[in-house]
């Protein structure tokens, strides 16, 4: 219980301080007596799941105009010294014109700045970094390790790393090597292949480095010397200056100015087409506490159930 709500203030101290247009956005929030409330920007364009999960795969092109924006939406985040650290395609919905909103902020870890470490076990199993799994400090380069495994499944159609066990999901995560399908293109593979070195500062390869003339971290695919993307200084604009990326102008992939390779087919603002009617078609309920006295409280804990005074917020102000 005590994580869940440490989690729900971060959230919410995340979500107040925040303002990109790739980052879901808070309109309120509030408190009942049993309850902290979020009342969100509404996103119907669904899940980046959802939607690969219809079409298999996306193009390389189409994976650019997500990654773009993505990168844009972290480097945001890193810059405010936030790490995002749950970086999954369930985390990545479309708006109703196409570009992303990144949401669920539970999991952040503020105060991080570039040589700043991090110490938490947490994320998602599939997407979790090596350093993470190995308990060592880890820092805001865990992030694009995420953005790694998203782009590569919207590129090659499956996760990079999986089996459902989990003891042996984390043996692929930290040992095994990674693979391309034969379509992938040279560009692609080189950032993939720099998104997802294992180790954080270096990887060992059995290649000589075309720069140096010494073994270094070198690409699978053209042989020239890269290190870990993201993982230096620069953070997200090594990344940014990547040849996959090199047709993109950044400062109008923050304007929106990119046309989306894909406009969601919504009749509203409050279209729900794009989520599973296995939700949607639940009963709209609240589940009660699990104890209650006459004024619905936890009668064990009434009179000293927190307040949080920091909590509720009105995002009218910053319109």
């Amino acid at each position: 219980m005590k994580d869940e709500v440490a989690h729900t203030l971060t959230e919410s101290r995340v979500l107040k301080n925040t303002r990109h247009p790739f980052l879901t956005s808070l309109k309120y929030s509030f408190q009942t007596k049993d309850r902290l409330c979020f009342v969100m920007e509404y996103v119907n364009g669904g899940e980046l799941f959802f939607h690969l999960s219809r079409e298999r795969v996306f193009s390389e092109d189409r994976t650019r105009f997500y990654g773009a924006e993505i990168v844009s939406a972290l480097d945001y985040l890193h810059s405010a010294k936030i790490v995002y650290r749950d970086l999954k395609l369930e985390n990545l919905m479309l708006d109703k014109d196409g570009h992303i909103k990144i949401t669920d902020f539970g999991l952040c870890k503020e105060g991080i700045t570039d040589a700043a470490t991090m110490k938490t076990f947490c994320g998602t199993p599939e997407y979790l970094a090596p350093e993470v799994l190995e308990d060592n400090d880890y820092g805001r380069a865990v992030d694009w390790w995420g953005l790694g495994v998203v782009m590569y499944e919207m590129m090659c159609g499956r996760l990079p790393f999986y089996n459902q066990d989990h003891e042996k999901l984390f043996e692929l995560i930290l040992m095994e090597e990674i693979k391309f399908p034969r379509t992938l293109s040279a560009d692609a593979k080189s950032l993939l292949s720099g998104l997802l070195i294992k180790d954080p500062n270096k990887r060992e390869c059995g290649r000589v480095c075309v720069r140096t003339g010494v073994r270094e971290c070198v690409c699978v695919c053209t042989g020239e010397c890269v290190k870990e993307l993201g993982g230096g200084p620069d953070d997200a604009k090594e990344i940014m200056r990547h040849s996959f990326f090199s047709t993109l102008d950044w400062q109008d992939v923050y304007d929106k100015k990119l046309i989306p390779p894909f406009m969601p087919h919504v009749s509203s603002e409050t279209d729900t087409r794009y989520f599973d009617e296995e939700f949607t078609a639940q009963t709209i309920t609240i589940t009660p506490p699990e104890k209650f006295d006459e004024d619905g409280m936890d009668s064990a804990d009434s009179e000293r159930r927190p307040h949080f005074p920091q909590f509720s917020y009105s995002a009218s102000g910053r319109e």
